[in-house]
């Protein structure tokens, strides 16, 4: 993990680098689940005491904002609920902006963080996140008639990972499904989270890239250059 054992060295070089804002992954990299990465916590304390300005952003779809600070704060770390940007928020920013109706294939807890469905409204997209529970035929299948019923209906991808951490080791990620939506339907999925530029851009908030990093696990989902934050 890039924080681990390391924040004194980085928080210097960050100095040097002019470098305002830092933009954090969490799972990962701040923790795995309910356990913080090696050092992490004290990391980060020195990484804020450097002066740097601090967003923790996750492509984690199966937990609420709410869900994610409290987990956050019971395992140590010290962060208020505002500085959390996930693919969630870019997605519920996405679905608002663009007044849809959607079909949820989302968690409990992450459907607590969108705007309600219209009964009055047919469905006019589909919005995947990781959701182990929606991925049965029933489920998939009626996601699958919604995108055939209008092609201009939308299939929004909130993420679309192979895989993710947990403690018991690798798991599926809902990249697949995702794909096999694609497939079946033909449609080509709106990609809301990391890499994606538009979730870096509402993440950044205004922020000049050019005085911001991103720490992450290496190889993961991060932008390689900082002209693919734009």
């Amino acid at each position: 993990m890039f924080l681990s054992g390391r924040g004194s060295v980085i928080s210097g070089k960050l100095r040097r680098m002019s470098i305002k804002a830092a933009l954090i992954d969490l799972s990962g990299t701040l923790h795995v689940e309910d356990d913080p990465t090696p050092n992490a916590v004290e990391a980060l304390a020195r990484l804020r005491d450097s002066g740097v300005s601090v967003r923790f952003v996750t492509n984690t779809t199966k937990d609420s904002k709410g869900t994610l600070h409290e987990r956050l704060c019971r395992i140590g770390f010290h962060l208020d609920r505002s500085e959390i940007y996930s693919s969630l928020s870019a997605a519920v920013t996405f679905v608002q902006s663009g007044k849809l109706n959607p079909y949820y294939l989302l968690s409990e807890d992450a459907r607590q963080d969108f705007p309600p469905e219209d009964p009055n409204r047919c469905p006019d997209s589909v919005v995947v996140g990781l959701a182990p529970k929606a991925f049965n035929y029933e489920q998939m299948n009626k996601a699958f008639n919604v995108l055939l019923q209008n092609k201009e209906h939308k299939l929004v991808a909130i993420h679309q990972g192979k895989y993710y951490k947990r403690s018991d080791g690798l798991a599926l990620g809902p990249g697949c499904f995702v794909k096999g939506l694609e497939y079946a339907t033909g449609c080509t999925a709106k990609l809301i989270g990391k890499p994606n530029p538009y979730f870096f851009k509402g993440a950044l908030d205004g922020q000049d890239p050019s005085f911001c990093v991103m720490i992450g696990d290496v190889g993961k989902d991060q932008p390689q250059r900082q002209e693919d934050w734009l």
